[in-house]
């Protein structure tokens, strides 16, 4: 048996709920005697936001050995089962030594890590609401060994929070791996060019002035293949529509043509000048930045999901199992954006083998390496030798 197990329930009582997945862990952990979970993953969607303390004790009535970690979501999903927009919880619980990981709150506190749990990479929840977060978070991946975050920021229609071993509502939270638990993980993009890349020559701040010499709003207009002289309110929907990728580093090369690479961060435009031609992202932008015009794509987002979990699966190749998975997906991407309810989930699920044990929410932002991106995915797999 796998050293994850799993479990998911949606009611509007979340006692309830819990009750539900509760028996489902107990079947699962009857099953393995042996196994004692040592952590354990509980996403929940915002509908139970206000009840996020009575939850976290009634797990750790139920599991008094084991940590918490976690975050609210818009949505939350286990296996191929998506909830969105209504009351649910999903749980994972995984069976690792204690002396493997390390839970946390802020990016000082893996300063004092205790002796042989070297913190080589973590999963970190946050609310982006947070003043200096991407402060925080180059900070944080700066204390890991291999600089490498993952995981994704608390999504709320009131109140956002994660916790780790207790509720938490700002700054960030998480838990630190050593290279004794061996994991693999991918970004994907869910966006596409809709023209070249370009070079930021002057920007002030969030304000976009010009690219490679000529106004930033002319550009965006040839790009979208629009006329000059069009009227305000044809440019404000096509404008809202379309976003900005900043590419991060000169490293970041699309592996195909007209798809972004793994560094590029997708932003809004929040504001156009037309008088003096300038656009206003949704990020501070500095001059010698790259940065490309996009727009969200549901086929290309279908295509670049598959490209990661297939990636993933050939690195394992014959010689690992994956025990468990974590998917952190943007809320502007689920639902709809796949077609049909489930879709996104379904299709990670189908591809890594159903028997994988699975979980992840909608997030209102991702985190991979020290970066915050928008309309991606990011998906983390633990193995174990076979």
């Amino acid at each position: 048996m796998t050293s994850f197990i799993q479990a998911h329930a949606g009611h509007a009582d979340w006692r309830i709920a819990l009750d539900r997945c509760w028996s489902r862990i107990r079947q699962q952990l009857e099953q393995c005697q042996q196994a004692k979970p040592t952590l354990g993953w509980c996403y929940l969607t915002d509908h139970y936001a206000q009840a996020a303390g009575a939850i976290l004790d009634a797990l750790r009535e139920r599991a008094p050995e084991t940590h918490w970690v976690g975050t609210v979501g818009i949505g939350v999903a286990a296996g191929s089962v998506e909830y969105i927009d209504e009351p649910a919880m999903v749980l994972m619980l995984g069976c690792l030594p204690t002396e493997n990981f390390r839970v946390f709150a802020g990016p000082q506190a893996l300063d004092a890590a205790t002796p042989g749990c070297e913190a080589f990479t973590a999963l970190v929840h946050a609310n982006g609401a947070t003043e200096d977060l991407p402060r925080q978070l180059r900070q944080l991946s700066g204390r890991t060994t291999t600089g490498y975050l993952f995981g994704g920021l608390s999504s709320a229609r009131n109140q956002t929070l994660h916790f780790a071993d207790d509720i938490l509502v700002g700054g960030l939270s998480g838990v630190a791996f050593s290279p004794e638990v061996p994991l693999l993980s991918r970004v994907t993009q869910g966006c596409r060019p809709i023209g070249p890349q370009r070079t930021i020559t002057r920007a002030e701040g969030n304000v976009l002035v010009s690219l490679d010499g000529k106004r930033a709003l002319d550009c965006v207009l040839e790009d979208l293949d629009l006329p000059h002289d069009v009227a305000d309110e044809p440019l404000r929907r096509m404008l809202a529509a379309t976003l900005a990728g900043l590419i991060a580093t000169d490293e970041d090369v699309p592996a195909q043509p007209g798809l972004f690479g793994t560094n590029t961060e997708v932003r809004h435009l929040i504001g156009v000048g037309r008088d003096s031609g300038v656009l206003v992202v949704a990020d501070h932008v500095k001059p010698g930045m790259r940065l490309a015009f996009c727009q969200r794509n549901a086929e290309a987002a279908k295509h670049d999901l598959l490209r990661i979990v297939r990636e993933i699966r050939g690195a394992c190749d014959a010689k690992q199992r994956i025990d468990g998975a974590l998917y952190i997906s943007c809320s502007g991407r689920g639902g709809p954006h796949f077609g049909e309810p489930h879709a996104e989930f379904h299709l990670v699920n189908r591809e890594l083998g159903e028997n994988v044990p699975l979980v992840g929410f909608f997030a209102g932002g991702e985190i991979a390496r020290h970066h915050l991106y928008g309309y991606t995915g990011v998906l983390t797999v633990f193995t174990s030798p076979l």
